[in-house]
């Protein structure tokens, strides 16, 4: 019986590395994270877009490891706020950023502004790179909501608690793990990418 395929996750966010083990796991997948290896270097985020930024963590890390690679790069897009924010939604708050402190930033800018003016999207991009660095899968993919004004839930990380799905009346933070799985920007983009990814890995 031949040894499942193994794909390298270019993060070291212990949250965003749980939820994607979640959906490739089942499909066979072996998923490897960083701290599995020694001396992977920090990728520096200098891309101008979520897809740009999904490439430069698959390419570098895929290089350095000489690995099947998979970038992720996602956030927050609030529409009151032009979009922000965005490609800094992990270190929104600065150098130090934690979700609480991110979280905090995040109301104080929206302080003011209506509910029906609270609307916002996730955004997941992701890229596949071999092991000699070529990219040579992308996906990317939304999920729409609404900011809430306190946080509701203890699931999830990062904005999960005040992201509201507007059909469900409930947070990312209330939602249970498997039925995040099936809604959120992230799955959305896997559920994509995935036959394709298999067909790569496998051959």
């Amino acid at each position: 019986m031949s040894a499942a395929p193994s794909l390298v996750i270019a993060t070291r966010n212990a949250g965003k590395l749980r939820e994607i083990q979640g959906l490739l796991e089942p499909y066979g997948i072996q998923v490897l994270c960083l701290a599995e290896f020694d001396d992977v270097p920090e990728v520096d985020e200098t891309g101008e877009s979520f897809a740009e930024n999904a490439a430069l963590k698959a390419v570098q890390i895929s290089q350095h490891l000489n690995q099947w690679t998979l970038g992720e790069d996602s956030g927050l897009m609030v529409d009151a706020l032009d979009g922000r924010p965005g490609i800094y939604s992990a270190r929104y708050s600065g150098t130090d950023a934690t979700d609480e402190k991110n979280n905090a930033k995040l109301l104080e800018e929206l302080d003011g502004v209506p509910t029906l003016k609270r609307g916002a999207q996730y955004v997941c991009s992701l890229a596949v790179s071999d092991p000699k660095g070529n990219v040579v899968l992308t996906e990317e993919a939304t999920c729409r909501g609404r900011i809430g004004t306190a946080p509701v839930g203890n699931n999830g990380f990062g904005y999960d608690p005040y992201f509201t799905i507007v059909e469900l009346h409930k947070t990312f933070g209330e939602l249970a793990p498997i039925v995040k799985k099936h809604l959120s920007h992230r799955a959305r983009a896997f559920k994509r990418v995935t036959p394709n990814l298999i067909s790569l890995l496998k051959k």
